[in-house]
């Protein structure tokens, strides 16, 4: 995966370099320039709108004690979308505006959780430190999105179960009488 990383920070701006210089073949360097400036400011009040709604559904779900997947996910992606929104140039300002819009992002919060549910299925599957277990991959029989299961009315369960044996007998005392 670090391989993949590296290529993408030598490919990528060898890309948006190249298309900058094509567009600005076409329409003019001026005329380019404005283009990205544009891009830019429309990527940060889009940036803003979007933060602010996603951060406002974390809290919701917060206080409704909701489990906040689906906010957490739109999240993240309007961040890396942000990101790539205030980085020059019209290849990643096509994905970061993927990422950010609100009719786009569904599919892009599929295709990231498929992405994750994949990486964490795997590092389970590998073994890695008990992952599977504890992250609900098949050792924790785990519900919801694949790999991501501990949180379902099994999370927890991939060690042993108490036994009657374990059980302590006793009463629940208040330390304070009600008032």
């Amino acid at each position: 995966m670090g391989w993949l990383v590296a290529l993408a920070l030598l490919l990528v701006p060898i890309v948006e370099i190249y298309v900058i210089i094509q567009v600005g073949q076409v329409i003019g360097g001026w005329p380019t320039v404005a283009l990205l400036i544009v891009e830019s400011a429309l990527g940060a009040w889009l940036i803003k709108r979007e933060g602010r709604r996603a951060w406002a559904a974390l809290q919701s779900s917060f206080e409704t004690g909701k489990m906040p997947g689906r906010e957490l996910a739109d999240g993240a992606l309007v961040l890396i979308g942000g990101t790539l929104l205030l980085t020059p140039g019209f290849v990643t300002d096509i994905f970061g505006f993927f990422f950010v819009l609100p009719f786009t992002r569904p599919l892009a919060r599929r295709a990231l959780t498929a992405f994750l549910g994949r990486r964490v299925s795997r590092l389970g599957a590998n073994g890695l430190g008990g992952l599977g277990g504890t992250l609900g991959g098949p050792a924790s029989g785990g519900q919801g999105i694949p790999g991501f299961g501990g949180f379902g009315p099994n999370a927890g369960t991939s060690g042993p179960r108490p036994s009657a044996d374990n059980v302590v007998q006793g009463e629940v005392i208040d330390p304070e009488p009600p008032k």
